[in-house]
Order: C-alpha cells, then sequence, then structure tokens
C-alpha cells in the first residue's frame, strides 16, 4: 500500500510537469514513457523527491524529473542563488559572477542555462568560452572581483551525474551563513519563477586572457627553478582522463620548463562518456591503466592524473624495486608539504610567519614535519571552503604556503580558493626534477619521509548501511560510540577522545578540554599510547558511515619499508576486530 501510494504521488508531479507549458516537448516525452512504463521504478526514483540543494550546490543522475540534474533544477537552483545575491549585496549596484564547466554529458548545456538565469536576473556573467579547471573558476571569481560563481561539474561521479558547486566572492565554496541562505532561497522557488530568458548583453565569454593570467599566477609557486632547468628531461606522463586539465596542465607544465611530456592521447579527447575507463577517479588504479602502459613503454619517470574537473590529482611512480605502485592522497598530501617547507628553507625563502593546513583525517605524519621545522599547522574539518576559510582569516597576518586532505586534493597558494590540479601536477613535476637531481625517484622521497619523520599507514573502510533502516543503523551506531566510547582499540590503551559534535576533548584522565571549530561536526576520533589515530564519520552524500584508520610504525631505513608495512596491516586487522568491522 505504501509502494502503492508513493507511486501516486510520483504520477501527480509528473503530470504537472506534463500539463505545464514551462517543460519542452523532449522532456514531456521521456517523462510520459516513465508514466506509462509497466516498471514504475524509474518514475518514482525521478519524481519521489526534489533533489537538494546542499551546502556544496547539487549532483546528480542527469534526466527529468525534480530529482535529477537537468535545466530546469539547474534554472531553479541558479534563480535561488541569483535571488540570494541580490538580498545580500543590495548597496551594490553591480553584481557579477563567473560560470565554468566541465566535460561532462550536458555540461555546455547547463552552464549556458546558468549565465541565462543570472543575466536575466541582471547579473553580470563571465562565462567561459569551453571546459576548464575547477581551480580556475575560482581564480577568476578573484580577479573579476565577483561575488559568486557557479562551476559545472560532479568531479570524478561516473558518468551518468553531473553537478552544481557554488563559490563566494573569496573563490571558496559557501559557508555559513551564506550557505543556509542559498538553500532557504532555492527552496523558495517554484519553477513559474524561473527567469531562463538570458540578456546577451551581460554575458562575457572568456578563455584565454584568463588562462594566461591563472597560469603566471601558478608558476609563481615554483620553488626552485633551477632543478628544473637541470631535469628539464624529466619524463612525465600524464592524463587528463578525458576531462578539463587537458586544456591547461600540459600548458603549466611546459610553462614551469618540462619538455618532455607525454599525454595519453586516447584520454586526452573531451568525452563526457569516458569511454577508456570504469570510472573517472584519479585515486583507482584502473583509470590509470592506459597512463601506465604508456609509462612502462617509455620508461617514464612519473604518472599523473587529474579528474574531470581538474581539482583532484592521482600519481603513481616507480618503487625501489622497479615496479609501478599508487601514491595515496595521505602521502601525495605529505610529500606536496615536505617539500614545500624543506626547499623553502633551504633556499632561504622562509620569512618566519608560514603556515600549512591539513584535514582532521589527514595523517599525522604532516603536523610531525611542521613540528620539526617550526612550521605553524591548522588541523580543520574535510573540504578545502575550510581551509579557504583559515586564509581568509589570516589574510594579511600570517603566509599560507600549503594545504591539502587525504582525498587527493592539494592547494599550493591561495591564488584560488579550493583544490587544484594543475598546481598540483606542476609542483608534483618539480619534486620529481628535485629527486632526480640527487639521484632518487618519488618513491626514494617518500621513503625519506618515513625514516625521519616515522612510518604512516591510512587505511579507510567504508561500511554501507543503505535505506531507512541503514540511516537508522548509522545513528544508532554513533550514539553508541558516544555513550560507550572505547577505553582501548587492538589492545592499545585510548589516551585521547575528541568528539566534533560537542567540540570537547577528553584525555584517559577524564580532564576536558574544547576544540576550537567555527561548527560542530558528527565526527569522533580516537587517540591510542601507541600513536594511532582512528576517525569515524556518517557520510553527508551516501549511505555510509566511514572509518579512517591511521596506524604508526618506524623505519630505521628505507630497507624497513616492507616489514613496518606488514605490521602495520597486522594492526589494522586488529582494529577492525576491536571495533567489529
Amino acid at each position: 500500500m505504501e509502494n502503492q501510494a508513493l507511486v501516486a504521488q510520483c504520477l501527480e508531479v509528473a503530470q504537472q510537469w506534463m500539463d505545464s507549458p514551462i517543460y519542452d516537448s523532449e522532456t514531456k516525452q521521456a517523462v510520459k514513457a516513465m508514466m506509462e512504463a509497466d516498471d514504475k521504478t524509474p518514475l518514482v526514483e525521478a519524481f519521489y523527491r526534489s533533489l537538494e540543494f546542499g551546502t556544496g550546490g547539487l549532483r546528480g543522475i542527469m534526466g527529468p524529473g525534480i530529482n535529477r540534474m537537468n535545466v530546469y533544477v539547474v534554472g531553479a537552483a541558479t534563480q535561488g542563488l541569483a535571488n540570494y545575491l541580490h538580498k545580500n549585496f543590495a548597496d551594490r549596484k553591480d553584481i557579477s559572477v563567473v560560470v565554468g564547466h566541465d566535460c561532462r554529458n550536458n555540461s555546455r548545456l547547463f552552464a549556458e542555462t546558468v549565465a541565462n538565469v543570472f543575466s536575466a536576473n541582471g547579473i553580470k556573467v563571465y562565462l567561459f568560452e569551453d571546459l576548464r579547471p575547477t581551480p580556475e573558476v575560482s581564480f577568476a571569481i578573484r580577479h573579476f572581483g565577483c561575488q559568486s560563481g557557479v562551476n559545472i561539474t560532479a568531479s570524478h561521479n561516473p558518468k551518468e551525474y553531473n553537478g552544481y558547486k557554488a563559490y563566494w566572492d573569496d573563490g571558496a565554496q559557501v559557508l555559513a551563513p551564506h550557505d543556509q541562505g542559498i538553500i532557504d532561497e532555492v527552496n523558495k522557488v517554484r519553477i513559474e519563477d524561473v527567469k531562463f530568458e538570458g540578456n546577451p548583453a551581460l554575458i562575457q565569454i572568456i578563455g584565454q586572457e584568463v588562462d594566461d593570467l591563472y597560469l603566471e599566477g601558478v608558476h609563481a609557486l615554483s620553488i626552485d627553478p633551477g632543478v628544473i632547468a637541470r631535469q628539464k628531461d624529466l619524463s612525465i606522463v600524464y592524463t587528463p582522463i578525458h576531462g578539463a586539465g587537458r586544456v591547461l596542465i600540459p600548458a603549466s607544465l611546459k610553462k614551469w620548463g618540462f619538455e618532455n611530456v607525454n599525454c595519453v592521447p586516447e584520454q586526452m579527447v573531451k568525452d563526457g562518456n569516458f569511454p577508456t575507463v570504469v570510472s573517472p577517479n584519479p585515486e583507482n588504479a584502473e583509470a590509470l591503466t592506459l597512463a601506465l602502459n604508456l609509462a612502462k613503454k617509455i620508461d617514464a619517470d612519473i604518472v599523473m592524473a587529474s579528474d574531470p574537473d581538474a581539482d583532484r590529482v592521482g600519481m603513481a611512480c616507480k618503487d625501489s624495486k622497479g615496479e609501478w605502485v599508487l601514491v595515496d592522497g595521505n602521502q601525495t598530501c605529505m610529500i606536496f608539504l615536505y617539500y614545500i617547507i624543506k626547499n623553502r628553507i633551504a633556499l632561504g625563502k622562509m620569512k618566519g610567519d608560514e603556515y600549512i593546513v591539513k584535514t582532521i583525517v589527514t595523517t599525522e605524519l604532516i603536523k610531525a614535519i611542521a613540528e620539526k621545522n617550526h612550521v605553524k599547522m591548522y588541523d580543520e574539518y574535510t573540504g578545502f571552503k575550510w581551509i579557504a576559510r583559515v586564509i581568509r582569516l589570516l589574510e594579511g597576518k600570517e603566509t599560507y604556503i600549503g594545504g591539502g586532505e587525504e582525498s587527493y586534493g592539494f592547494m599550493g597558494q591561495d591564488i584560488v580558493r579550493d583544490k587544484d590540479a594543475v598546481s598540483a601536477c606542476s609542483l608534483l613535476a618539480e619534486i620529481c626534477a628535485w629527486a632526480k637531481d640527487q639521484g632518487k625517484t618519488l618513491y626514494d622521497v617518500l621513503m625519506d619521509i618515513y625514516v625521519e619523520y616515522g612510518f604512516s599507514l591510512n587505511h579507510t573502510i567504508n561500511v554501507v548501511k543503505p535505506g531507512k533502516s541503514g540511516a537508522d543503523e548509522i545513528k544508532a551506531m554513533m550514539e553508541r560510540f558516544r555513550s560507550n566510547p572505547p577505553q582501548e582499540i587492538a589492545g592499545s590503551k585510548v589516551v585521547l577522545t575528541k568528539d566534533y559534535q560537542v567540540l570537547k576533548a577528553v584525555d584517559a584522565e577524564g580532564r576536558e578540554t574544547k576544540l576550537d571549530f567555527p561548527a560542530t561536526s558528527n565526527v569522533l576520533q580516537w587517540f591510542t599510547a601507541d600513536g594511532n589515530k582512528i576517525s569515524v564519520r556518517p557520510s553527508g552524500t551516501e549511505p555510509k558511515i566511514k572509518f579512517y584508520l591511521e596506524v604508526m610504525g618506524k623505519m630505521a631505513t628505507a630497507a624497513d619499508h616492507d616489514a613496518a608495512r606488514a605490521a602495520a596491516e597486522a594492526k589494522i586487522q586488529d582494529i577492525r576486530k576491536s571495533l567489529g568491522l
């Protein structure tokens, strides 16, 4: 009976689409087919709820329906954002925005829809001529002095998805109070309220001139041009996985002075179907298959890949046995910050007011690197909008030199306020050149870090709990952890517990201290006597609860790596058993 009621509800909403003059004939044909089909599952999935505009914007499967990404849902979101901009910047004569997009199917259509709705509301639009990396959209917002911006992308999601990222005037994704203010305005919008008819006079197409300025800014990140000049023939294999990185990453590497950049030809083709991969995610080994094949063929020094909107970077290098191995997100962030700190010190580029930022679930070895080198480090929530917030608060007081998180994102400078694969790929090439200049590889650099600062192995566990019953189960798990926290994990005493929902830390003796964070978050962390860290949080976008495990160890020499890793892997299994995972 419940299913019949849900189908009836969806049929009613779908009929409203059929009866409205606003929706085009192609959309109505698709809706009609769903209404008449024996299997009502596609109808229910498309109409059982509205696609939620959250703090990061929209993301969903493309198609007709209120729970899908289409021009009508995109238009309504933009109308709500336009309404909020007019309210928030009521004292400004002119309001302007930047609009960009990635390579996905319908991305250009959605970007033009966004531009039309903004311009119809009297807002000046700087619209990129074609696909561009997400970080360049952030850069352009700051360059043009805009009040907001939108990038059409679903990051590294499968090909069926698209998304809508909203940015604020500092070039960062929106934070409180503006995030909730925008959500409230979007929720008020009816389809009849949307002004789809654009004003061409308010839409300015941008491209090469912004590219050049952005690449100049990226090039300023280079710390040691001398090693690049000596190692300009460093053999680099790069793939954009059909995405926006193809526009600027090869050009950036060339500008930095690298002359032996080998792009994977099959994946330099812009294609929202991502025909050469199962999923366009540079974190996955499968997505790097063609790049690794090319690297083996030409005996390359490094493999690098960017995701479809070119904000994340994945990489692979040869280990001590000459075998290609992936470098994970924690290692990536650590290598970048190690190099920046070590070489700024070596070249006398430190003034004493520098700081770095990591997120709370990212490896604690970064903290060790910062402390030993007397560099201030800030721990923030997951997401680059929080890193951007620190930069905004410290602007003119302290100097940002880099920040990142475990999910393959890094931001090397503050000309952008989001993760940036363009600068990350360029800096990665410089690090490899610096290593080669000493007769080393990127893998050797990683081993050097482990020997000096200690070994660390990070492992993430995703426990999927679908449906309402799953959501209830996840909630119960978090409540159980809070009401009955573990006293020891895998035989090691819990010496510190952090609960970000109440912003308190409690040590083994029961002493409480306040956690200094700008908002609460449903995250728990346990630190054990043997130096390990366990973080747990429910996913905000998927029906799962995530456990981040970090196990520490020691390496006297690089030859100890395999033994240290084996011991850490065994400890991870013990932690899993201890937590019932």
